[in-house]
């Protein structure tokens, strides 16, 4: 029997079982802050392993499927308050859909769908219920990126006008789908069109680039031009794109991503120069943030060092001279989120702080950027971005 703690969120997970890729950064966040008790699960597809791998982890109430945990978790006099959903991609809009028709606030991870339909599916969903869902862009966590994001805000960089990031993975740097043996279990569903979506390239990271970019500028794109296709001799899926873009207010936008740069460990940055100067982030050296204009030194701001502003100082944990990373910036998002979530339960108005998380519209917008990217390569022409909800 657990004891429930009232100052806690309780949250029940849906996937995250022995083998997931990012189930255990999730289940690290939502343990981080102590703002979540984890009560209920569903880890695994096949409903005996789900419930002997429950238990294995030591979750209070392990079920055999998602419905029978909506619906025990409803019926409970300590139910859950939030579904956390880590499932391969074809599965988020079902679950989603089911946990907040059913009452639940949601976590998902990206991207929030495979389709800008379901995406858009899901954030009417959350109108029509009035519950709450984040995605988890915890590239958006590094406080060196909000803090970039707020000197941005204010107007330091000047009028922005040029945004170029950088993504590269070396997993598909050869042909590793030739010899479906020596496939991980995570890879094979991502490189599977029906699980893990029509272009996995774009989907895994390259919804990331799209939404780093938003989220620093405070902006949405217009308008892209994509070129993507295999950089491995016989693929036959793409494996690396350019994608030239505008963003709102004529924000000239570069994105090189690819998988296929062998010996890349995880290469993630993003540069934004405007008419006063320029900021830089590389996730390698995450605790810096460098400063740039014109004719002078360029500054490097040290995370918990200097004047930061009160987003980036929000979002710090461990004291100098300690580095901090991947796994406290995914957390950031999990309590900003805890903290919203929070204040709308108890009725009063959350940490202006908290409310940077990435949204469904968020999701559904980076889902209208991949649709948008293949259109453009297919038709070799620049394709307009329809507008899909705010940026705040």
């Amino acid at each position: 029997m657990t004891v429930s703690h009232p100052s806690r969120l309780r949250v029940a997970i849906v996937g995250g079982g022995h083998g997931s890729l990012i189930g255990g950064a999730h289940q690290t966040a939502i343990r981080f802050d102590d703002q979540y008790q984890l009560v209920a699960g569903v880890v695994s597809s096949d409903p005996e392993r789900a419930l002997l791998g429950g238990r294995r982890m030591g979750i209070a109430r392990p079920y055999r499927t998602v419905a029978d945990m909506l619906a025990g978790e409803r019926a409970h006099s300590d139910g859950a308050h939030v579904v956390a959903v880590m499932t391969p991609n074809d599965s988020h809009h079902h679950v989603c859909i089911d946990a907040l028709e059913a009452g639940f606030h949601v976590i998902c991870d990206k991207p929030l769908a495979n389709s800008l339909r379901d995406a858009l599916d899901i954030a009417a969903c959350c109108q029509k219920t009035g519950r709450l869902l984040c995605v988890t862009y915890n590239y958006s966590g590094y406080p060196m990126v909000r803090q970039a994001r707020s000197m941005i805000a204010e107007g330091l960089i000047g009028r922005p006008h040029l945004v170029d990031i950088r993504y590269a993975q070396g997993n598909l740097g050869t042909m590793v789908e030739g010899v479906p043996a020596n496939l991980t279990p995570q890879l094979r569903w991502r490189l599977d069109p029906e699980r893990g979506g029509a272009s996995h390239l774009l989907l895994d990271v390259g919804t990331h680039a799209h939404h780093l970019a938003e989220y620093v500028t405070g902006m949405s794109f217009t308008s892209i031009f994509a070129d993507t296709g295999a950089a491995v001799k016989g693929r036959q899926f793409a494996d690396s794109a350019v994608i030239v873009g505008r963003i709102a207010g004529d924000v000239r936008a570069t994105i090189h991503a690819t998988k296929a740069a062998t010996g890349a460990p995880n290469i993630f940055s993003i540069t934004v120069h405007g008419d006063k100067g320029g900021v830089s982030w590389e996730q390698a050296q995450p605790n810096l943030l460098q400063f740039m204009q014109q004719d002078r030194p360029i500054q490097t701001y040290h995370r918990g060092v200097g004047e930061l502003s009160a987003l980036a100082r929000h979002s710090i944990r461990t004291p100098m001279p300690h580095p901090e990373g991947f796994r406290e910036a995914f957390a950031n998002i999990y309590s900003d989120f805890a903290a919203v979530v929070s204040a709308r339960r108890g009725g009063v108005e959350p940490n202006p702080l908290a409310i940077t998380y990435p949204t469904a519209l968020d999701g559904a917008r980076g889902l209208a950027f991949v649709e948008a990217c293949a259109r453009s390569s297919q038709e070799g022409r620049w394709v307009d971005l329809a507008p899909v909800g705010s940026t705040a």
